[in-house]
């Protein structure tokens, strides 16, 4: 995938989010179940929430004293995020040129949202700005969806059908998921063995990798 064909995919993307803000509020109350992988984030340490959209994460996370700090691409969920948490910062921002100075956080937690990144310069760039802002040492625990399940396999097929006939711009492994039968949002179908070669290349270590039914789990390090 060419560099204008993925940012105008990404424009779309943050138009999307924009577009479906309030409906997703609506739909996502409930917290993941990440309540292990929240134990990495200790006393004092400053925590970026990289993509945290209405901010549902720092339920999991507000009973620890760190200093959290979320960032979307979404101006309208931030928004949101802001209302609901007036004490917390949250920032309009893109994981592609991160507002921050380097070695600014202890960890950085990035969950669903990395499936939505087209072409692999953009995500090694998202890497690179992730090990950038961290300290040395410091950890990303990543999650992105395991779409290689039944349900969406016709789509798959779909989109790798067009791409053998010359007709998608798209790489291997993209499709577009419907939501709510009103938008078409981009995702990458990763396998972990692509997501552990994205994070060596932008230089970060692997401490764990987990390949589950629903989430591919990378837990990288600063090294």
């Amino acid at each position: 995938m060419n560099i204008e064909t993925a940012k105008n995919i990404l424009n779309d993307n943050k138009n999307t989010w924009n577009n479906i803000a309030e409906k997703f509020e609506l739909t996502r109350h409930r917290v993941w179940d990440l309540e292990p992988l929240a134990d990495y984030a200790k006393s004092g340490m400053k925590t970026l929430d990289l993509g945290c959209g209405n901010g549902r994460l720092y339920e999991i996370l507000k009973n620890k004293e760190i200093e959290y700090t979320g960032v979307d691409i979404s101006e309208n969920l931030i928004n949101i995020a802001r209302a609901k948490y007036p004490k917390i910062e949250f920032l309009v921002g893109d994981g592609i040129e991160l507002p921050f100075r380097d070695y600014s956080f202890d960890i950085v937690y990035s969950v669903a949202v990395f499936h939505h990144l087209p072409s692999k310069t953009l995500r090694v760039q998202f890497l690179k700005e992730v090990k950038r802002v961290l300290k040395k040492d410091g950890k990303i625990i990543l999650i992105v969806w395991n779409l290689w399940q039944r349900k969406y396999f016709k789509l798959l097929v779909k989109s790798s059908l067009l791409k053998v006939l010359h007709k998608s711009k798209l790489d291997w492994g993209d499709l577009y998921i419907p939501w709510q039968n009103q938008y078409q949002r981009y995702h990458h179908a990763f396998t972990k063995k692509e997501l552990k070669k994205l994070f060596i290349k932008a230089g970060l270590s692997i401490e764990k990798s987990k390949s589950q039914k629903r989430n591919i789990l990378i837990i990288g390090k600063n090294i």
